[in-house]
């Protein structure tokens, strides 16, 4: 208990480092951005004065190191800031986009974990047969497929020329919940590539905790082969699978600008390419450290989730 402790202590620590380390690198990528709020809303044709006085007005002018700490301290208190171009806090954008990109990823782990898992372990039972080499030849070939590819080619088989679902999901608003025909397509795209690789990751699990000794073991004694299979082989197989799954987590609530743009869902990804487009630096430092909190948590997350079920292992950050 006392291990558990200490590990359990070590790894918060390195997840507040980690904070540190984005809060720090967001503020300094955005900074290297070519151009600002001052220069997009100046217009087309800008003038040096008007850009000049948008940039005092907007506290531009100030040293980095200044806005750097002034920002830091709201983060302290949970503020993200304020949007340059709109004037509302950056925390109303993110509670607008977060609902459309957390239903998205809902809804694909919903289908994901049973999939992946079922998958895998029906492949590792055949391992080496028919069913085997089906299930890996198709998982194979499904994740060599870029998400805006397949994305494009459902659009058009099953949006243009069927005519089943709605191509985007202009003019449904942010309750999609609501119209559940905008959401297929969007989901079978993000389910395609995390359903083949946990299909993968299962498969090569089971098939060495079904030929592990303690197995075998297992058997002489008489345990029958449901209990051995999911008592004890399917434990230690999603040991890896699970921090695989948190980086998937990661990935839907973060990483889905693609799907998003392709599919026009006024998600998180939505707001952050509007906000890149319109040089809104607050916007985007708080997006990108939500982003990276979510990324910290989730790893942290699955890390215990390995330390539980394989605490023998040696878990790294």
């Amino acid at each position: 208990m006392t291990g558990l402790r200490s590990w359990l202590a070590r790894r918060l620590l390195l997840g507040a480092a980690q904070t540190v380390a984005v809060v720090l690198l967001v503020f300094a990528l955005t900074e290297a951005l070519p151009g600002d709020a001052a220069v997009a809303l100046a217009g087309d044709q800008p003038d040096p004065a008007r850009i000049a006085a948008i940039r005092e007005a907007m506290d531009l002018d100030r040293p980095a190191y200044e806005r750097l700490l002034d920002w830091a301290a709201g983060l302290l208190h949970g503020d993200l800031g304020t949007s340059l171009v709109s004037g509302r806090p950056v925390g109303s954008y993110v509670s607008d986009g977060f609902g459309p990109t957390l239903l998205l990823a809902g809804l694909t782990l919903l289908l994901l974990v049973p999939l992946g898992v079922g998958l895998g372990v029906l492949a590792a039972r055949h391992a080496g047969r028919r069913t085997d080499r089906a299930i890996s030849s198709v998982a194979l070939g499904v994740y060599a497929v870029p998400e805006f590819a397949l994305g494009t080619l459902l659009v058009t088989a099953f949006a243009l020329r069927l005519g089943w679902f709605p191509p985007t999901a202009v003019g449904y608003g942010t309750d999609l919940l609501a119209h559940p025909a905008t959401l297929v397509l969007p989901v079978l795209v993000l389910l395609s590539r995390p359903v083949c690789s946990l299909t993968r990751l299962v498969r090569a699990g089971m098939i060495d905790a079904l030929a592990s000794p303690y197995v075998a073991q297992a058997r002489r004694y008489g345990v029958s082969g449901v209990r051995v299979r999911y008592a004890h082989a399917l434990p230690n197989a999603v040991a890896p699978a699970a921090q695989h799954l948190a980086r998937t987590v990661d990935w839907l609530l973060c990483g889905v600008i693609v799907v998003e743009g392709l599919f026009v869902i006024p998600g998180l990804g939505t707001v952050l390419l509007n906000a890149v487009a319109e040089r809104d630096m607050p916007v985007v430092q708080g997006l990108a450290v939500v982003f990276g909190l979510i990324t910290v948590v989730l790893n942290t997350g699955a890390d215990l989730v390995a330390h539980r079920f394989a605490p023998r292992a040696e878990v790294t950050a």
